[in-house]
């Protein structure tokens, strides 16, 4: 399929710019604020920060090396290209592989600040086409924030050895009212070993996205649940693992895609011009005409969404660091192997204008042989749903829709490494309630996503790969208006969200990252004009690897309380480090709800 020009995909971005009319109720859920309180100009900036597990270097390793890889502003940034720079790999990089060392641990840090008054923007970071992050911009105080990122990078080593550009897309517009420019500072951070690097970190990454020269970021545009896009790709006939690495997000008119009701209810209240296509997406990935995986993805709410005051200095989970979403596709390689090129496209069920979409493609190459041979054993991609039970009557009702899906397949690749055989397998179920009450002056939203995958190989006698993840998202959203004037009303709001997730293989982990905000604002002409937010977010990871906590509170741009720590309990590590046996031929029975 044809990607959608770039006037298209800039014109939707401009339309964001304007004020969303208030159209009543439902309302929209996206606001830039004024400014609150007053700020003595002498007060440092405001750090903002998203909740997460420090990334450590291993054991016995050397660096960090750093290296400065691009430093730029973003202002009136909408319809120009993506800021670039030659990207050359590291001297340190070169004299590690000399020794025989390679990349322990690779780390890209964002680093930003910005003044003034801005929407949320987000912004996106590719090297040779491949993503490497994704993040939702902080929205600025006239005294200023900062807030940085960082990711884990070390699986993208292959790109790394290699001359290639580096581009950094952030859409932004300045003007009377907006007045917040972005500057920003992309760092790498390189550790070594002293030996040869780890077998899980691919050989080769395909980028599947849009190719420079363009006027917005390399993700494909999806613009409606009809629009597909895709790249062609050839696989190396030497490869014998493949897994697709997705970046998914969500703008404009599906921001808020899980409080939509179906176009019914849009039709029978004449709401014309407000979002429906009711409250499930599901991200279709397919390579030809098969599907190969799917992403239900999490909801993340960007630093201007529900209550912007809710996400200060505390951010949403997910919103600075976009989770990614990894499917493996080796059961198909044995339809890729014929030198042939092959047709790597995206989909999102029920989409409105717009998702951002791309991905990676992570392969292992049999350096021993110029060509592995394959074959597809199984195969199936069943779905159910999603079906929406509806009552309402004028502006209040219930609808209540579910959903389900399982793909599997079983295939096979001989290599040097013998006749492996790979299963992957994804489920998923989804369930959400929206409610609307009080002449929809109120809505409640609760819904859950819960998603199993695994991956399986063996060589008929030996589990080469073992590893089971169940990630369960849960969501609730309170939001009620009132003592509206005009283009003027006041809105509580109550969130509660995270993720609970449990990897069991050859290493073990469990996450519970639990966020709870609630606040109240006053807002005129679509900015906050008054109000207040709080938070309270709990963080625990317990793993093989180690494990750390942190619970903390903010209210009104101010840290309430804070603890962290970062040590095991001996009966944690024991639970985890249990043989892996069996490991995928079972369900995950336990399921951790979010705290009230």
């Amino acid at each position: 399929m044809a990607s959608p020009t770039t006037s298209s995909c800039l014109l939707f971005l401009l339309a964001l710019l304007l004020p969303h009319a208030a159209v009543g109720v439902p309302r929209r859920h996206r606001f830039p604020p004024l400014q609150l309180v007053p700020v003595n100009a002498s007060e440092p900036p405001t750090t903002f920060f998203e909740v997460d597990r420090p990334i450590r270097p291993p054991g016995g390793s050397v660096g960090p090396c750093s290296t400065l890889l691009l430093s730029d502003s973003f202002g009136y940034t909408y319809g120009l290209p993506p800021s670039t720079a030659a990207y050359a790999p590291p001297k340190c990089l070169a004299a590690a592989r000399a020794r025989g060392g390679s990349v322990a641990l690779a780390v890209l840090e964002w680093n930003a600040d910005c003044r003034g008054r801005q929407f949320d923007r987000i912004f996106g970071v590719w090297l040779s086409g491949a993503e490497l992050l994704r993040g939702c911009t902080a929205e600025p105080r006239p005294n200023g924030v900062h807030w940085s990122v960082s990711r884990d990078i070390t699986r993208y080593a292959a790109l790394l050895s290699e001359p290639a550009e580096i581009a950094v897309y952030l859409g932004n517009i300045v003007d009377q009212t907006y007045t917040g420019v972005y500057h920003a500072n992309l760092t790498l951070h390189l550790y070594f070993d002293s030996g040869p690097p780890p077998p899980q970190h691919a050989d080769l990454i395909l980028p599947i996205s849009r190719s420079l020269p363009l006027d917005d970021g390399q993700w494909f545009c999806i613009q409606s649940s009809t629009d597909v896009q895709s790249k062609k790709l050839a696989v190396p006939s030497n490869t014998y693992r493949a897994v697709l690495e997705a970046f998914v997000s969500f703008h404009g008119s599906d921001e808020d895609w899980y409080a939509h009701p179906p176009n019914e209810y849009i039709e029978a209240n004449d709401l014309s011009g407000y979002p429906g296509n009711g409250a499930f997406r599901e991200v279709i990935v397919k390579v030809d005409e098969d599907i190969v995986g799917a992403v239900w993805p999490f909801t993340v709410i960007y630093t201007g969404g529900v209550n912007p005051l809710l996400w200060r200095p505390i951010t949403g989970v997910g919103s600075f660091n976009l989770p990614t979403y990894d499917i493996d596709i080796t059961p198909f390689l044995g339809k890729l192997l014929d030198g042939e090129e092959h047709d790597f496209g995206f989909g999102v069920t029920n989409a409105l204008d717009l998702w951002y979409i791309d991905a990676n493609l992570h392969l292992w190459l049999d350096h021993k042989s110029k060509k592995t041979t394959g074959g597809l054993i199984s195969y199936n991609a069943a779905t159910s749903g999603p079906s929406v039970e509806s009552e309402f009557r004028e502006l209040d009702g219930q609808f209540v829709t579910t959903a389900s899906r399982h793909v599997s397949a079983t295939g096979w690749v001989e290599s040097s490494h013998g006749k492996v055989m790979t299963t992957f397998n994804q489920r998923f179920s989804y369930k959400n309630s929206n409610v609307y009450s009080k002449n929809s002056t109120v809505q409640v939203v609760n819904q859950t996503i819960d998603t199993t995958s695994s991956v399986l190989t063996t060589n008929g006698t030996t589990v080469l790969q073992s590893e089971e993840v169940r990630q369960v998202f849960p969501l609730y959203l309170f939001t009620g208006t009132s003592d509206e004037v005009g283009d003027e009303y006041s809105m509580v709001s109550a969130v509660k969200l995270g993720i609970n997730e449990r990897r069991e293989g050859f290493s073990n982990s469990s996450l519970q990252n639990a966020q709870s905000a609630r606040g109240s604002m006053r807002v005129k002409k679509n900015l906050v004009i008054s109000g207040t937010g709080e938070n309270h977010q709990v963080y625990k990871y317990v793993g093989t690897d180690g494990c750390y906590l942190r619970d903390v509170s903010s209210k009104d741009y101010n840290i309430v309380s804070d603890h962290s720590d970062d040590s095991c309990l001996k009966r944690s590590r024991d639970i985890l480090s249990r043989s892996p046996s069996g490991l995928l031929r079972r369900s995950v029975d336990q399921t951790v709800q979010v705290d009230s």
